[in-house]
């Protein structure tokens, strides 16, 4: 669980020094600090939350939603989110956690998002398969060809194949102008005239 200082003046009302005991329970492992006047008391059960928490405005995308959603095959332990208007990309670290942010076009940055829960019922921001792809398309290296991008998709990635068919195109057709990406547009095209 994820808790401002209000919330956790409520949980701690019956001690005598608040902040003391925040301190203490943060040294003791109960209690993590993700940022000034943010904490928790679960991190690993809470890495999608804390990392929308983290740096904001974000969702997450790239990898870890591709693995997330069976796309590629390995476990991804960096949790990647994308933000939009930030100069430089970011790696945070708590603990043992990490989490990227990438920087993506505003113009494309709230659609495909899905609000999911956890096993607690909260809510967090996580991209779309189909957002998810275009996202880390978008961020990698630029492709010319088909060939450079099948091979991106399945031997870089390693994207499953029956799970690639399954992408909605309409949607993929729909946001794939507001990226400006030449590379996107290849990865269009190929769609249109190679997968579907």
């Amino acid at each position: 669980m994820i808790y401002d200082l209000q919330a956790l003046k409520i949980k701690y009302k019956d001690y005598l020094n608040i902040n003391q005991k925040i301190s203490l329970d943060c040294k003791n492992g109960k209690l993590t600090r993700i940022k000034r006047g943010l904490y928790t008391d679960d991190l690993f059960h809470d890495l999608e939350l804390i990392a929308n928490v983290c740096y904001s405005p974000s969702y997450i995308s790239f990898e870890y939603a591709l693995s997330y959603y069976g796309l590629i095959p390995e476990y991804v332990s960096t949790v990647t989110s994308a933000v939009y208007g930030k100069k430089n990309n970011k790696t945070y670290r708590i603990k043992d956690a990490s989490f990227e942010y990438l920087n993506i076009p505003n113009n494309v940055f709230s659609q495909g998002v899905i609000i999911m829960q956890n096993q607690n019922g909260l809510s967090y921001k996580i991209a779309s398969k189909e957002k998810a792809l275009c996202d880390i398309l978008y961020v990698k290296y630029p492709i010319r060809t088909f060939k450079n991008l099948k091979y991106l998709l399945f031997d870089d990635l390693r994207i499953s194949e029956e799970e690639f068919r399954s992408l909605d195109i309409s949607f993929i057709k729909e946001i794939v102008p507001f990226y400006h990406s030449n590379t996107l547009n290849i990865f269009l095209k190929y769609l249109l005239k190679e997968a579907f």
